[in-house]
C-alpha cells in the first residue's frame, strides 16, 4: 500500500522542471508563508562538505545524546524510505506527522514554482521548529551557499568537512570554487570547525571566515587526531582525550571522528559524550556488513559489504578501507549515476579487488548503463570486468564462482538505498 506521504511526495517532484536549480529566492518565499520557521529552531550545527557529513553528523549526535540531549537530525539523500532525512528529538518522523508538514507546505507553496528538495526542506525546518529539542543537526545538500538549509540566521556552529571535486556542473570546476561555495554556509562571529583541507580550498575558507570574523577551528592547527596503537587520540587546547576507534570502519573515519570530536568540545561536552561519537554512531550504507536478510543468504559463506560513496575522494577512501579488512578476495558489484567522475571513482579500486560486475540502478533514470560501468572499470584497471542484469544475478554468479569471497556492493548512495530496501523484504 503507498504511504499518503509518498503520493504527495511524487507530486512535489512535478513543482518544478528541474532537480537542482541553486538559488534562495524560492526557499524564503515559502518560509515566509509558513512563519519562517528556521528561526524557531533549536540551537543549530550547520555541516557543509563533499565527503564525511553524514558521518560526522552521527557521530555528534550520538554524543550529544549520550550527555543527555535531545537532538533533530537533517539529512539527505535517503536510502530506503523519505522519513530517514527527518529526526525529531531522537526518533525518525512518523508517517501521520510527515503527511501533515507536507500539506501544510503544499498548500502554503500554493502551486508556485519550487524543486524537490527546496520544498521538502522547508517541510523539515518546519517539523523541527515545532517539536522541543536541545540541538539541531542540519547536512547540506548540495554546495552551501545557494543550498535551502542555507537559511539559519545565527547556528550555534558550523562546519565544513573535506572538500573534494564533485557536482562540477553546479559548484564549480576548481577545488577553490567549489570550497567558496561550502564556505557559504560561514555566518559573521560564529564559530566553525574546519575537517581536512587541501590547501586551495583552505585558504578559500580562511579568507572567508576573516571577512566574517569567524573564529575558526582548524584541523592540524587547533586540533589533532591519530590512531595510535589501535586506539584513537584527540588533542586540542583543552587537552588530550584517548578514546577507542570509531566503531564506524575505515581509517577516513579517524579524521571524522576528529570533526565531530572538535565540534562536541566547542559545545561543552565533555568526556563521556566523546567516547560516545566514536563507539554508538550508526550510520548506514557507509562500509555496512550485511548479515541478516535475503541478499546475504543467497550468497552464503561470502562476506556481503555495503557503501554509497560515489566520487573520488569516496574512492580513495574505500580502497584504504579495504586495505585495512584482514585479506580475502574482494569483488565489486557495482553500480553509478551518470552524473559523476566514474573514472576518479573506480582507479583506487582497481588494485583492491580481483573483479568488478557493473550493474544498472534500478528505477533510476540518471543511472548509467552497465556497459558504461564496465567500459569505465577496465580503463581503470581492473583485470576482470563483467556485466550482470541485476544485483541478484550479480551476487549469485560471484558466490558460485568464488566461494567464501567478500563482496562489495558500491557506487552510489542510490544503489546503495535499492540494496536496503532490497535485503528488507
Amino acid at each position: 500500500m503507498t504511504a499518503t506521504s509518498d503520493v504527495i511526495l511524487e507530486r512535489m517532484m512535478t513543482l518544478h522542471p528541474k532537480v537542482i536549480d541553486l538559488t534562495l529566492d524560492r526557499v524564503w518565499r515559502l518560509l515566509e508563508a509558513l512563519d519562517n520557521p528556521q528561526d524557531r529552531l533549536p540551537p543549530v550545527i550547520h555541516i557543509a562538505g563533499t565527503n564525511g557529513k553524514g558521518s560526522t553528523q552521527a557521530m555528534i549526535r550520538a554524543g550529544l545524546e549520550a550527555a543527555g540531549h535531545t537532538v533533530h537530525a537533517y539529512t539527505s539523500p535517503h536510502l530506503a524510505r523519505f522519513h530517514e532525512r527527518i529526526r525529531l528529538a531522537g526518533q525518525l518522523i512518523s508517517e501521520d506527522h510527515l503527511t501533515e508538514v507536507l500539506d501544510r507546505c503544499e498548500a502554503a507553496n500554493g502551486g508556485e514554482p519550487i524543486t524537490y528538495f527546496e520544498i521538502t526542506t522547508c517541510a523539515a525546518l518546519l517539523a523541527m521548529a515545532e517539536t522541543p529539542a536541545d540541538f539541531t543537526l542540519l547536512e547540506v545538500g548540495l554546495g552551501g551557499r545557494l543550498d535551502a538549509t542555507n537559511v539559519i540566521a545565527a547556528p550555534r556552529l558550523t562546519i565544513i568537512t573535506p572538500v573534494d571535486l564533485d557536482h562540477q556542473a553546479f559548484l564549480g570546476e576548481t577545488l577553490p570554487e567549489i570550497a567558496g561555495e561550502k564556505a557559504g554556509i560561514l555566518k559573521r562571529r560564529v564559530p566553525c570547525v574546519v575537517g581536512p583541507q587541501a590547501e586551495p580550498a583552505l585558504e578559500v575558507i580562511e579568507r572567508g571566515a576573516e571577512r566574517l570574523s569567524v573564529p575558526l577551528s582548524i584541523y592540524r592547527q587547533h586540533w589533532h587526531v591519530m590512531e595510535e596503537r589501535g586506539r584513537l587520540t584527540f588533542q586540542d587546547e583543552r587537552g588530550l582525550l584517548d578514546l577507542p576507534r570509531p566503531n564506524l570502519p575505515g581509517p577516513h573515519q579517524i579524521e571524522n571522528a576528529g570533526v565531530a570530536l572538535a565540534a562536541l568540545r566547542d559545545l561543552g561536552m565533555g568526556e563521556a559524550a566523546c567516547e560516545a561519537a566514536v563507539t554508538r554512531a550508526e550510520w548506514p550504507a557507509r562500509m555496512q556488513r550485511l548479515v541478516n536478510g535475503p541478499l546475504p543468504e543467497a550468497v552464503p559463506g561470502c562476506e556481503l559489504w555495503l557503501d554509497g560513496g560515489h566520487n573520488p575522494a569516496a574512492g580513495r577512501a574505500l580502497a584504504a578501507t579495504l586495505d585495512r579488512l584482514p585479506a580475502r578476495p574482494t569483488h565489486l558489484v557495482c553500480g553509478m549515476l551518470n552524473t559523476k567522475d566514474i573514472g576518479g571513482y573506480l582507479r583506487p579500486l582497481a588494485t583492491m579487488s580481483e573483479s568488478l560486475t557493473a550493474i544498472a540502478i534500478p528505477g533510476e533514470t540518471a543511472t548509467l548503463p552497465s556497459e558504461e560501468t564496465a567500459r569505465a572499470a577496465k580503463t581503470a584497471g581492473f583485470a576482470s570486468v563483467s556485466e550482470a542484469p541485476d544485483l541478484t544475478t550479480a551476487l549469485r554468479e560471484i558466490s558460485s564462482s568464488h566461494p567464501g569471497a567478500r563482496i562489495l556492493i558500491c557506487g552510489s548512495l542510490y544503489l546503495a538505498g535499492h540494496v536496503l530496501r532490497e535485503n528488507a523484504r
